[in-house]
């Protein structure tokens, strides 16, 4: 039987009676059907995970007690940021979930000049709530502890400024000759990379030109091009491969 996890908003400890927030109750009481009783195991991102019982269980309501902390930790050794083009709803759902999945250390929208969502500075804030729940949801279900850090939509120029804090920067382009194995196949397990994808349409050539400016290096994953939903998860699956974290 599949082992339920929840993630809680508050800080947990061990063997405490914890109240879970409203939409944990929902989940566990009217769509997992689980009951007093019944165990299941809760994690808060810092790390690390807590074995815990069912105290009480209503529409609105979850009660839990846990047992000791177990410091289990799934997290890559390669510290992998994603940015990637702000592109439409399921799609921007897609790689916030697949890329939590696949270990990814942070995760950065991007506006670029062919994104086609615009977002409004309160529409942008419900995005992120929405992405929040999203990558929760892909930590409870792949066994990751801690969650991925996530920020708020920044424009792709705009951000060119922080590569500097990464060992390798690269951006995902089909025409490169470069693969970007190649240029990770040799990288110690313990850098810091910045993968950037592109949106519907890809980046625009002064994109192009202002990353490459700024030290990012144009490669590619193979001689197709990608769906913009696609691109992240075959250059994330690359990376970590070739980290030693995929076996």
């Amino acid at each position: 039987m599949r082992q339920v996890r929840v993630f809680s908003q508050e800080p947990l400890g061990a063997n405490i009676t914890v109240k879970l927030d409203e939409g944990a109750a929902r989940h566990v009481s009217q769509v997992l059907r689980m009951k007093a009783g019944q165990e299941l195991v809760l994690f808060d991102g810092r790390g690390g995970e807590y074995p815990a019982v069912i105290k009480s269980a209503a529409r609105n309501r979850l009660t839990v007690t846990t047992g000791a902390h177990h410091a289990v930790e799934r997290e890559s050794m390669l510290h992998v940021t994603l940015w990637h083009g702000l592109c439409r709803g399921e799609r921007m759902d897609t790689v916030m979930q697949k890329a939590t999945e696949l270990g990814v250390s942070a995760l950065v929208p991007i506006v670029t000049e062919r994104s086609v969502v615009k977002l409004s500075e309160d529409r942008a804030q419900k995005k992120l709530g929405h992405w929040h729940s999203v990558v929760v949801s892909a930590c409870e279900q792949s066994g990751r502890n801690r969650l991925p850090e996530l920020s708020a939509p920044v424009n792709f120029t705009d951000a060119l400024g922080d590569i500097g804090s990464h060992d390798y920067a690269l951006l995902l382009d089909p025409e490169s000759e470069t693969s970007l194995a190649a240029v990770l196949r040799d990288a110690s397990p313990l850098c810091r990379v910045l993968i950037c994808t592109g949106p519907e349409g890809g980046f625009s050539e002064t994109e192009r030109e202002a990353a490459t400016n700024a030290g990012m290096l144009k490669v590619s994953v193979g001689p197709r091009v990608l769906r913009t939903e696609t691109a992240p998860v075959v250059a994330l699956s690359m990376a970590q491969l070739l980290a030693g974290d995929m076996g």
